[in-house]
């Protein structure tokens, strides 16, 4: 049995941290080390006393299903994609394999490199991002009144996904710190997460026009910094600063208040403003149960706008129904659940975070998507992640993965059961009694 002593957190731990486990204390206060405290939370797995082992390879499973049905609904749209324009009828799933390929190389890489490693590599890459963000207003290509890629080597390039990529890094190692250091409840703290929330709202929904990605980002940073530790007044006051920031953007731009006004009654205007709304609903429910099949799509022929892109999912229910899309949301579904888990039983705070932020940041933008497609929500211009066509979102959840990948060999196996029958289950409910305990 179980020492209690073992279960009380240490006193160089940080306290009131959602994400922190008791199961997974006792492994890393065995092995911990006055250089690891001075950098912390945790700088790699010899420090943290947990083995390399094997990875989890359910992640492979469930992003290689995604990327597939992304590539057939993208191959069998084709016709459709190019007519008007003298491409031939693959160049669209020729470009979308190519970014495919290129982004399991970007998963190979990501998923080889150590955890500890991008913490080094995150002053870089946010400067990279800084510097893409604001040069995309004034030199990048303008579609649709947006501002949002820049053309980088005949590639066009969509500056938020490097932003998601950015703000995930540096957030993680900003918030680990001020866990470890018993500051998340501090004035300060606030202030400066609020400052980051105001960054993004003016740099991506301002200065980009992209409304749908700053709303993924503003979420990243609250579940992030409520994951860390952040009281729930605290949180609630950077909402309702995140909601009156969004309001005035809608309210200052014509193209969002039309938006608005389309989701409150689509079919007021399907000619024109509500067109792709009205069309993205006529798509989904000619699929009925199980689809049209792969050769019979009509949408995709000049009908409903993007759709490969935006537009997607629309496209996935009219070829398979809604059993296909009911499978295909459990797909996502299992990946997002698996990410969890990684993120659970990683054994230091930053890690913790990073794979957390990850996992916020696919979830919230796969959940958009969706949503915008059925009417639950407003149109938001985002892609479906693994799904939707696009270089650039695909190489950046790519790499996003390659990180939970890596981070998912050494977690702490114990802290969650890894076995099925009665043990696994006990030790799922211990893990629950335990955060109920620490909250």
């Amino acid at each position: 049995m179980t020492k209690r002593s073992v279960r009380q957190p240490s006193l160089s731990q940080p306290r009131k941290t959602r994400f922190s486990s008791s199961s997974v204390q006792p492994n890393v206060q065995r092995a911990r080390h006055t250089t690891n405290e001075r950098r912390g939370s945790g700088d790699d797995s010899r420090l943290s006393g947990i083995r390399r082992h094997t990875p989890d390879y359910g992640l492979l499973v469930a992003v290689c299903a995604l990327l597939m049905c992304g590539a057939v609904v993208v191959y069998a749209i084709g016709p459709g994609l190019t007519i008007g324009n003298s491409l031939p009828d693959n160049y669209f799933s020729t470009k979308q394999i190519t970014a495919i390929l290129l982004g399991i190389v970007t998963f190979a890489v990501a998923g080889s490199l150590p955890v500890a490693l991008w913490r080094r590599l995150q002053t870089p890459i946010i400067a990279s991002a800084a510097v893409i963000a604001l040069a995309v207003r004034f030199v990048g290509e303008s579609i649709n009144g947006a501002h949002r890629w820049i053309e980088v080597g005949g590639f066009s390039f969509q500056a938020a996904e490097l932003i998601k990529l950015a703000l995930v890094l540096g957030l993680a190692y900003f918030l680990a710190e001020k866990s470890r250091a018993r500051l998340m409840h501090t004035p300060q703290t606030l202030y400066q997460i609020g400052a980051l929330v105001i960054a993004v709202l003016f740099v991506v929904a301002g200065l980009q026009s992209d409304l749908g990605s700053a709303a993924v980002m503003v979420a990243m940073i609250g579940m992030m910094s409520f994951a860390a530790g952040l009281p729930m007044k605290r949180l609630g006051a950077m909402f309702v600063v995140a909601v009156v920031l969004v309001g005035l953007a809608i309210g200052t731009s014509e193209y969002r208040r039309d938006r608005v006004a389309t989701f409150l009654n689509p079919q007021a205007d399907c000619q024109d403003e509500g067109y792709q709304a009205c069309q993205a609903l006529i798509t989904i429910g000619s699929g009925g149960l199980t689809g049209k099949g792969l050769g019979r799509s009509v949408q995709a022929y000049g009908y409903l706008p993007e759709p490969a892109n935006d537009s997607i999912f629309a496209i996935v229910a009219e070829k398979f129904g809604f059993v296909g899309s009911v499978t295909m949301v459990g797909v996502f579904w299992l990946l997002f659940r698996k990410i969890y888990s990684i993120a659970r039983r990683s054994v230091d705070m930053y890690t913790q975070l990073l794979v957390f932020g990850i996992l916020v940041w696919l979830s919230v933008q796969m959940m958009i998507n969706v949503a915008a497609m059925l009417g639950l929500i407003p149109l938001k211009g985002i892609t479906l992640p693994f799904v939707s066509y696009g270089g650039t979102s695909i190489i950046f959840v790519m790499v996003a993965m390659g990180i939970v990948f890596a981070a998912s060999r050494y977690t702490d196996l114990s802290a969650v059961g890894v076995g099925a029958g009665a043990g696994g289950a006990n030790s799922k409910r211990t893990h629950t009694q335990a955060l109920r305990r620490r909250r």
